[in-house]
């Protein structure tokens, strides 16, 4: 068997069959097919392997029907898989370090890393049949397919179909890049996080506190508002000598049985009530990104939103604009201010005081800058900035909390949602031609062509 591999490989290579089959009249004329091509940076397994045989099936036949079908090879150099195994190579951990070790010895590094495979595939490939020209072959760092990259999204931009947008997005701290959806649904995992219980004493009735649930306290310095729903019954209950406010039908998990209520209202009563902030940092004026005097009066502030419910929690949705989406279109529409506490390198930063310079979410510990945060919590902390009292102590109770939480694929950092500006495709423009051209398409199985993708082509953004 091994002999024959070799001899039918030889008299394709002697004969130059593969040039002979594009050279062959071609009445149909061409036939374009698109490949997705592969990294180099390993060595093919069973998913190349795989494909490639399909790939190649469908280039014979149309060849054999009388059409024309130009086959290259190609590399993927995909930035930051690279970034990842050079980082890993040259032991380096963050982006600080590689500015410092030269953007340039990095960038050397990496390209010529991308290739290092490439005499093995062009051994396994043809083994394996493939059809394909792997000597004139077309890089993604190559200057002309990146200019080729930029034209098209100049020409998208001419057409007005390109537009820069500010929008919470899943973010890799470690990467320094937004995710897909798509990226973003590779790295879900389920770990144990701790939620926090958090006070909020109302400023027009002392002693009155409204009770928030966080599953992401880290967040909590970020708060700019509270939500609640406008349809849930409220109450004011009677705990332990002070008074609180939470959803009616959660009351009892939340503070236990033998309650005393004091009062029952519609969240919409509670809505325009101001609160003191728990942290201090961004109370004190000129403190707020775009700081003026409507997003002061309309911060730390109750409001009424759709999105809060009474399935956990409390009924009540702590908002920090900068690190939801929920979040920030409800501080889009009330116009509060959006506070970045924590940077794209996802630490603290300077201004949060307490706890500047640490990570948020840190990969090997992540629970550690919610354990920071509601540490702080459980302790009073004075201040005539926010108008507590020096005895007031903002953490009710913590509770862990298993949840599904997304992981960088490339690196498995934790993800943050984090509001930050990028430039975007607008699909939408045309999102029902693109679902009328899916409909047209033969696809096998059809099962993709209707779910997978055709879902994703009608729920486009």
């Amino acid at each position: 068997m091994h002999e024959r591999e070799n001899r039918i490989l030889n008299f394709w290579k002697e004969q130059d069959i593969f040039q002979k089959s594009l050279n062959k009249p071609s009445p149909k004329g061409n036939f374009v097919f698109y490949d997705g091509p592969p990294y180099a940076t390993g060595l093919p397994h069973f998913g190349h392997v795989l494909p490639t045989a399909i790939k190649d099936v469908i280039p014979r036949y149309k060849t054999m029907r009388g059409y024309n079908v130009a086959r290259r090879w190609g590399w993927d150099c995909h930035g930051l898989p690279i970034e990842n195994l050079i980082e890993k190579e040259m032991g380096l951990k963050s982006k600080k370090e590689i500015e410092e070790l030269g953007v340039g010895k990095f960038n050397k590094a990496a390209r010529e890393s991308v290739l290092r495979y490439a005499d093995e595939w062009k051994k396994i490939i043809p083994r394996l049949g493939r059809w394909i020209d792997m000597e004139n072959d077309y890089r993604t760092m190559d200057s002309s397919y990146m200019e080729s990259v930029m034209w098209s999204f100049a020409e998208l931009n001419k057409k007005g179909l390109i537009y820069e947008g500010y929008k919470v997005m899943p973010f890799c701290p470690r990467c320094g890049t937004s995710l897909s959806n798509f990226e973003v649904a590779q790295g879900y995992k389920d770990i144990t996080d701790i939620s926090a219980f958090v006070k909020f004493e109302l400023k027009d009735e002392p002693g009155v506190y409204i009770v928030a649930w966080t599953t992401t306290p880290w967040t909590l310095p970020g708060n700019t508002a509270l939500a609640v729903n406008p349809e849930l019954d409220y109450v004011k209950v009677e705990f332990e000598g002070s008074k609180y406010w939470a959803a009616k039908n959660l009351v009892e998990k939340v503070f236990g049985s033998l309650l005393h209520i004091l009062e029952e209202v519609k969240g919409t009563s509670l809505a325009g009530k101001s609160y003191f902030p728990v942290f201090p940092y961004y109370v004190k004026e000129g403190t707020l990104v775009g700081d003026n005097e409507e997003l002061r009066a309309n911060a730390w502030k109750i409001y009424c939103a759709d999105f809060v419910t009474a399935e956990d929690g409390t009924g009540v949705v702590h908002v920090a604009p900068a690190f939801g989406e929920d979040d920030m279109n409800l501080a889009r529409a009330e116009k509060l201010p959006v506070i970045h506490h924590v940077g794209t390198d996802g630490l603290f930063v300077d201004t949060v005081t307490d706890f500047k310079g640490q990570m948020a979410k840190p990969k090997d510990d992540h629970q550690k800058g919610d354990i920071e945060v509601i540490k702080y919590l459980a302790h009073p902390h004075p201040s005539d900035l926010t108008g507590n009292r020096s005895d007031f102590i903002p953490l009710f109770k913590k509770e862990k909390y298993i949840h599904s939480y997304p992981h960088c694929w490339r690196c498995d950092t934790p993800l943050l949602n984090y509001a930050t500006s990028s430039w975007f495709f607008k699909i939408t423009d045309f999102k029902d031609k693109l679902v009328e051209e899916n409909n047209k398409i033969k696809w096998n199985p059809k099962e993709i062509g209707e779910g997978r993708f055709g879902k994703w082509l009608e729920g486009a953004r």
